[in-house]
């Protein structure tokens, strides 16, 4: 019974992998967003927040560099080291299953296992961290790096590096990760 769900499961998640890889495409998007998933790409936008964020806060800045550090270490540790080699699922641009039937929009297929996405996770709960500790500086505008968060992951599974299933535990690997340097950094800059 369980071995038939979880196959049911997989036959779900390779067909929505189908029709994001191969079916929903757009040459704009062919561009566009294996640009968005290259984190080299959003290091001025990073900066950017850590001047604003020092101009504001000052020394507590470093406070909360040090949590979102922290944030990002967890999030990729937990998805690279415990579920990819626990897993072993291999990515769909490298597995024999889905030769023919998936687009590589990179120059190699990445290396290692697909299921977590580590994209996914880290961006993930970075979104859950800002959206947690800025908003007495961003109010209301803090869940559009939710929206920034789930482009990075969609583009995992647009350009063939990782199946949904794998960039939606991801996901939920980051929120919950980032919702817990939230909540420390809150607590820690209360008693500030």
């Amino acid at each position: 019974m369980t071995n038939s769900i979880w196959a049911s499961l997989l036959a779900k998640d390779q067909a929505l992998f189908s029709l994001i890889n191969g079916v929903w495409t757009h040459p704009l998007l062919d561009k566009l967003l294996p640009w968005c998933r290259n984190a080299n790409n959003w290091y001025p936008f990073y900066a950017v927040i850590l001047v604003y964020l020092f101009i504001k806060w000052g020394k507590i800045t470093w406070k909360w560099l040090l949590l979102a550090v922290l944030n990002v270490t967890f999030t990729d540790q937990i998805s690279s080291s415990i579920f990819k080699p626990l897993i072993q699922r291999l990515r769909p641009c490298a597995d024999p299953m889905m030769i023919g039937k998936c687009r590589l929009l990179l120059d190699h297929c990445s290396g290692g296992f697909s299921f977590t996405s580590s994209h996914a996770a880290n961006h993930f709960g970075l979104a859950m961290f800002i959206f947690m500790t800025l908003q007495p500086l961003f109010k209301r505008y803090t869940w559009l790096f939710f929206i920034w968060a789930a482009i990075i992951a969609y583009a995992q599974v647009y350009v063939g590096v990782h199946y949904p299933l794998d960039v939606f535990v991801g996901s939920i690997i980051g929120i919950v990760i980032g919702w817990i340097s939230g909540s420390l950094f809150n607590k820690w800059n209360q008693h500030a």
